[in-house]
């Protein structure tokens, strides 16, 4: 099987299976059957370095982890992301596996192609793909919890009609007869010179404003899961980087049956590494 490279490895996350195992029980702290529940449907989660938001994707993840008697792995982890616009075309890696320090996670690509008979994508494959770091943050944790599981991994621009392919996503899973859980990734308000975003200037009242105004307008979308909202709060005040990743888990997990989502944390790079440009962090779970 043709493997994906890992490019952030030992940049981004550790690129060894103890480091990373080091890391993601840090990351679960002293209780980490406490962070768990028991029917976790999907979730959101930043993409930053696992420095900066990989204690919040983990536990994020984590919470995938069915706690009931009867916990069986799902058959598919859909992860949607990719830095994209209105303009781009829906991504789909279709064939291989990806690497991580754990070995390799392999596609599902039955369900990929059934996915690419009734939507356009740009196809990608383990020799040719766009660099992204949304998607490949997130699989050392699917691979560490998830050993067994294939994975399905989109990129879904920030439209309506990418909410179509992430219902489309769960209900060909069913139709399958495949057990399915997704994952929506995007970081929040990126602020500052560094990211050409400065409304309300520099200092600590514009730090007050993208946490208590700006991210928490998208946090308030996703948490009432209206995906189509989700979109529209990231087009108008910039305060999602994957809003169609984020609105796509939303529109997935409504079509499986969710219908409560729990914000598990909220942070921003500031929290690690003061300065006038930073970035908001948000994990969610629906349920």
């Amino acid at each position: 099987m043709k493997t994906r490279p890992a490019l952030f490895a030992g940049s981004w996350y550790p690129a060894s299976a103890n480091a990373c195992t080091q890391e993601i029980r840090s990351f679960l702290g002293d209780n980490p059957s406490e962070t768990k529940t028991g029917n976790a449907i999907g979730g959101i989660v930043p993409h930053a370095g696992w420095y900066f938001s990989g204690k919040i994707a983990c536990n994020v993840i984590h919470r995938l982890v069915n706690t009931d008697t009867s916990d069986v792995a799902p058959d598919v982890i859909a992860i949607f992301g990719m830095h994209l616009h209105p303009e781009s075309p829906c991504y789909i890696m279709a064939e291989g596996a990806w690497e991580t320090p754990f070995g390799p996670l392999p596609v599902h690509s039955a369900l990929a192609d059934a996915l690419i008979s009734r939507f356009p994508f740009n196809i990608e494959t383990p020799g040719h793909y766009t660099r992204d770091n949304t998607v490949e943050l997130q699989l050392p944790f699917v691979k560490y919890f998830f050993p067994k599981t294939h994975v399905l991994t989109m990129g879904l621009p920030p439209l309506e009609s990418s909410l179509d392919v992430a219902r489309a996503t769960a209900n060909l899973a069913a139709e399958m007869g495949l057990t399915i859980k997704v994952i929506g990734s995007t970081d929040l308000t990126h602020y500052g010179t560094s990211y050409g975003f400065t409304p309300m200037g520099p200092g600590p009242s514009a730090l007050k404003w993208a946490c208590d105004d700006n991210d928490r307008r998208i946090i308030d979308a996703m948490q009432s899961m209206v995906p189509a909202d989700v979109i529209r709060q990231a087009l108008t005040h910039h305060n999602a980087c994957c809003a169609g990743a984020a609105a796509g888990a939303i529109a997935a997990a409504r079509a499986m049956g969710a219908t409560r989502a729990e914000t598990v944390a909220y942070a921003t790079s500031y929290d690690k590494s003061p300065g006038d440009s930073f970035v908001g962090y948000v994990g969610m779970v629906f349920s």
